[in-house]
């Protein structure tokens, strides 16, 4: 059936030119303690730190900070990269990282224990937001494992254990 809203008719707009998944980006408060827990707590590797003072920064973001210390972290087995930004020299506020707040977002990292990882996250005096990891039972992921985490500014930071491959 062929309708003037069948996806085959559909413009691909932007997404023809989207070749990948580059990183996502997670501002911080203070870039050496989430260096503790993101690579020296979860294993992600530091693949390029620096401080920016650049002027495209301020450019492409429209914000009068005067530096940026960030850090690219690799995943395991993976390509995905984690930014970690520190914006200096301006004012920031604390958001509530809440999941009914409109622009909150988390990271999901694929484990392969969750029970080995939510006992040593939490020996390492790391807050869980569940007693425990919580069985999936329903959707794509059911019969998996997930539990969240929160890095050191409250970040939510999933670790799922897949029942199966996708």
């Amino acid at each position: 059936m062929c309708g003037a809203d069948s996806d085959e008719h559909k413009d691909p707009g932007v997404g023809r030119h989207i070749v990948g998944f580059y990183h996502g980006g997670i501002s911080v408060s203070d870039l050496d303690r989430s260096l503790t827990f993101y690579r020296d707590t979860l294993g992600l590797r530091v693949e390029a730190q620096r401080d920016a003072t650049d002027d495209y920064l301020r450019q492409m973001h429209q914000l009068p900070f005067s530096t940026v210390r960030m850090a690219f972290l690799s995943v395991p087995n993976s390509t995905a990269i984690i930014e970690l930004l520190e914006y200096q020299g301006i004012t920031k506020a604390h958001p509530s990282y809440i999941p009914p707040d409109p622009g909150t977002g988390h990271v999901c990292l694929l484990v392969d224990d969750i029970a080995e990882v939510y006992r040593r996250l939490r020996s390492l005096g790391h807050r869980a937001r569940s007693e425990s990891p919580v069985e999936i039972t329903a959707g794509p992921n059911r019969g998996a494992f997930a539990v969240y985490f929160e890095d050191p500014d409250g970040y939510p930071v999933e670790f799922i254990q897949r029942a199966r491959p996708i």
